[in-house]
């Protein structure tokens, strides 16, 4: 009779359908997804750019750690060693040139290339405009805009003659719809959003691919010295109703830099909570 050749399900016992092979295999798939890549994360002492750079060395890449003191970096880079990944570790002013050409250089001869690179060092000046000094304005966009061309045009000319690479830039949904108070922050990150497409174009047919990811409202050191009032206030405009974590851009990196990702170029991530829909 038809179906009595096929196996008996016992009851009280679920199958998962997955071998203890399939689970290794997936597991494998996982943790090699960036094998033999080398990644530069900046402002990777903390937060998101700390949530990158351990995704990114659970997934099989090096990382070099760079944030703008030596201890923050080392610190990064020690938990990247404990993994088993290489790591290096790099106090850099994203705001210097100067500085950011030597640290490439440095880089490349340690390393002998970069894959990937991720423009996230930031800061924040809040102020409204009205009130905002001159210094208040050039922190921001030095660090946050400046700095991501220091870097990706420091690594221009690898990533160019090694027809291939990632660059991926740390935005913010702030860059697509403004807040009163970050004139500075808001133009910083809506000028990364430009220069990451005019980027795209240049590098496109190099094979190098330059995306951005827009974070919503994210539990970092920066959100968490929001006012309690502030805070609830913010959580009213995001449907999922809650604050995003460092671990959803940082998921949303490695899918740009995985195999994956190939094909996406001059695009932005927007990781909200839905908070711009």
């Amino acid at each position: 009779m038809l179906g009595r050749a096929s196996g008996r399900v016992k009851h009280g016992h679920r199958s998962t359908g997955l071998t203890p092979r399939t689970r290794r295999n997936t597991l494998e798939r996982i943790m090699s997804q960036l094998a033999n890549r080398i990644a530069v994360v900046t402002g990777a002492g903390r937060g998101i750019g700390r949530a990158i750079a351990l995704k990114f060395a659970a997934a099989g890449a090096d990382v070099v750690v760079v944030s703008r003191t030596q201890e923050n970096s080392e610190k990064v880079a020690t938990e990247i060693r404990a993994t088993g990944r290489k790591a290096w570790a790099l106090a850099v002013d994203v705001a210097d040139g100067a500085a950011v050409t030597a640290a490439a250089d440095k880089i490349l001869a340690d390393c002998g290339k970069v894959d990937i690179l991720v423009n996230n060092a930031g800061v924040t000046r809040d102020g409204l405009l009205m009130r905002m000094s001159d210094a208040d304005w050039d922190a921001v966009l030095n660090t946050n805009l400046k700095g991501a061309f220091n870097f990706t045009k420091a690594f221009f000319r690898a990533f160019a003659k090694q027809r291939s690479g990632r660059i991926i830039n740390i935005s913010s949904v702030i860059g697509l719809i403004g807040n009163a108070g970050q004139c500075n922050y808001a133009a910083s990150k809506a000028g990364l959003i430009g220069f990451t497409q005019s980027a795209a174009r240049e590098l496109a047919g190099r094979g190098v691919t330059v995306n951005a990811i827009a974070p919503g409202f994210i539990e970092t050191d920066m959100t968490n010295e929001l006012k309690p009032e502030l805070r609830e206030g913010v959580l009213k405009q995001i449907p999922l109703g809650s604050f995003g974590q460092a671990e959803d851009i940082a998921g949303g990196a490695l899918y740009l830099a995985s195999p994956a990702g190939r094909y996406i170029t001059g695009q932005v991530l927007t990781i909200d909570g839905g908070m711009v829909m």
